[in-house]
């Protein structure tokens, strides 16, 4: 097959803060030291810089203040300066406010934002600087030169669903690059390749995920004031769940609502979309979004291991930089402004390298040690066991976080144990003994009015989500006989529970199957890119890669 070539020098793939302020670092660099002008390009999957991204999200603007000094002026859309913290316990009925904000809470000096309106006008920066940013192109592969990685390839168009070729077939094109910034997000899937084929986490413990499910509300203006910021943990999550809501508050009664969930969790009937229904239908949350109008949802896995599962950042002609590599303080609850960073070390890192003609492992190493050397680490490193503490419980994991503060992070074991969330998923035999649940059932439903609370189809809806019907599944289920048996028998196929987006379904298996017989059935239309399955799956038998370029979910103002 004949493939279009591109030549650059840098290419990012990846078009998120990471990436964006990795274009914009090297755009600044060539201005500052002249010479021959560098190549760069920007790859991103979604339709327009933007579309896929979602956060909370409450930006901490060290990196965007070292980044461009003149945020402000240059018309940075921060929504609302935070000026003011609440942390709540929540009971089933009941609230308890924490008398003091946890320092790692403190939001002052941060803002309220939009990551995707954030993200389009970093874009436009980037632009604005000559450096080309090709949206609806997905990655779909790696191109190597020995070990050494020379580009990626991206997905051919024009695929039919049973991968016949359609009139408007066109072959993906090979862009060549002298050094690659892997900046595709969370369980990305060329990083998660390059990871896999080079052993780039051999020696690292195991990342720990949180699914994050949020919807974009307008209430009435005077409800809460903008900037607010509001955080809770307990109900509706057991005690040996891992996770907690946020509310922020942004101008003319916008208000983010959102749940995150550890993918760690031992219940193989657990829904974190039935639990961020009932988290609305708390008072604290309904008596804010009485009256109001849901605007959009989304849903976005999240890196939460920390620093001794973040795997090694670079190989030969490859860095790999934001929520990619795992670049996210789940203590702070922020990632953002460490994507920024990492995105800009990378890119002085690839910058001198390139100048040197000296790509290799042993050049581009010096990442590895800038990001030793900078705030990153200075973050990360007190609170590199977080998120593992709670595996314990959510006692122990609050009792250790805070000894944290003092310690600076030390255990008696460090790093403290820890295995995938889909290792910890129990058996139903063994989770539920003699009070086993029927796998088509939900063990603690919630009533969907929608108004307050929607099923998973409408929230699709409102993803903005769209795929071309006519093409292959995105999401891979390498054996769905398991599907059908095992997993059924054993763990209640979780698919259908841990997918936000209802992609997955067991349906009658029909044609003269014994009755009660289930088979697989994917609606990869609808999904909304959280990669939820690829990471929770407890056989590791799916593996999301991206759609035909262009598709997936539209997140405007999320």
């Amino acid at each position: 097959m004949e493939r279009e070539t591109l030549e650059v020098d840098v290419l990012i793939v990846g078009g998120g803060p990471a990436g964006m302020s990795a274009a914009l670092r090297l755009a600044q660099l060539q201005n500052a030291h002249g010479g021959a002008p560098l190549a760069i390009a920007v790859l991103e999957k979604a339709r327009e810089a933007g579309a896929h991204m979602l956060s909370g999200a409450v930006l901490d603007p060290s990196a965007l203040r070292d980044l461009v000094p003149d945020f402000i002026e240059k018309g940075a859309p921060l929504a609302a300066a935070v000026h003011g913290d609440a942390v709540y316990f929540l009971t089933r009925t009941g609230k308890l406010k924490f008398p003091i904000t946890p320092p790692p809470l403190h939001n002052h000096g941060n803002y309220v934002i939009s990551l995707n309106r954030f993200v389009k006008w970093l874009g436009g920066l980037v632009e604005a600087e000559g450096v080309d940013v090709f949206t609806g192109f997905a990655a779909s592969e790696l191109l190597f030169d020995g070990a050494a990685l020379v580009g990626v390839r991206t997905g051919d168009r024009g695929i039919g669903r049973h991968g016949e070729r359609r009139p408007t077939f066109e072959p993906g094109v090979d862009i060549r690059a002298k050094v690659t910034i892997l900046c595709d997000g969370v369980r990305g899937n060329l990083t998660k390749s390059l990871v896999r084929q080079l052993g780039l986490d051999e020696g690292r413990r195991p990342q720990l995920y949180a699914i994050g499910i949020k919807e974009l509300w307008e209430v009435p203006k005077d409800r809460l004031r903008a900037g607010s910021v509001i955080h809770t943990m307990g109900y509706p999550l057991k005690m040996e769940e891992f996770g907690g809501g946020f509310i922020y508050a942004m101008p003319d009664g916008v208000i983010s609502v959102g749940f995150v969930s550890g993918l760690d969790y031992r219940d193989p009937m657990f829904d974190p979309h039935v639990t961020f229904q009932h988290f609305k239908r708390h008072p604290l949350v309904a008596s804010l979004l009485q009256g109001g109008q849901m605007l959009r949802y989304g849903a976005k896995a999240l890196p939460e291991g920390g620093w001794h599962t973040i795997p090694r950042v670079y190989a030969d002609g490859v860095l790999i930089a934001g929520d990619a590599a795992g670049f996210l303080n789940s203590m702070r609850l922020k990632g953002v402004h460490l994507a920024m960073r990492t995105g800009m070390l990378a890119a002085e890192t690839a910058f001198d390298a390139v100048r040197a003609g000296d790509v290799s492992s042993a050049r581009l190493a010096a990442y590895a040690d800038r990001i030793r050397s900078s705030a990153v680490r200075r973050e990360l490193y007190p609170v590199r066991n977080v998120h593992q503490s709670f595996s314990y419980g959510l006692l122990a994991g609050v009792a250790y976080s805070g000894l944290s503060l003092v310690t600076g992070g030390w255990w008696f074991r460090d790093p403290m144990p820890a295995h995938a969330g889909y290792e910890r998923m129990a058996r139903l035999a063994d989770y539920y003994k003699d009070a086993r649940p029927d796998p088509d059932a939900t063990v603690n439903p919630v009533k969907i009015d929608r108004q307050l609370t929607f099923d998973r189809l409408t929230n699709v809806h409102y993803s903005g989500t769209r795929h071309a019907e006519d093409q292959p599944s995105h999401l891979i289920v390498h054996d769905a006989e398991i599907c059908r048996t095992r997993c059924r028998q054993e763990y209640g196929n979780p698919c259908v529970r841990f997918c936000p987006a209802n992609v997955y379904e067991m349906v009658d298996a029909g044609d003269g199957a014994p009755p009660g017989t289930k088979t697989l059935q994917i609606n990869a239309s609808n999904c909304v890119h959280c990669k939820t399955c690829d990471i929770m799956d407890p056989y590791q038998i799916i593996d999301w890669v991206p759609p035909e370029g262009g598709g997936g979910p539209q997140y405007e103002g999320m």
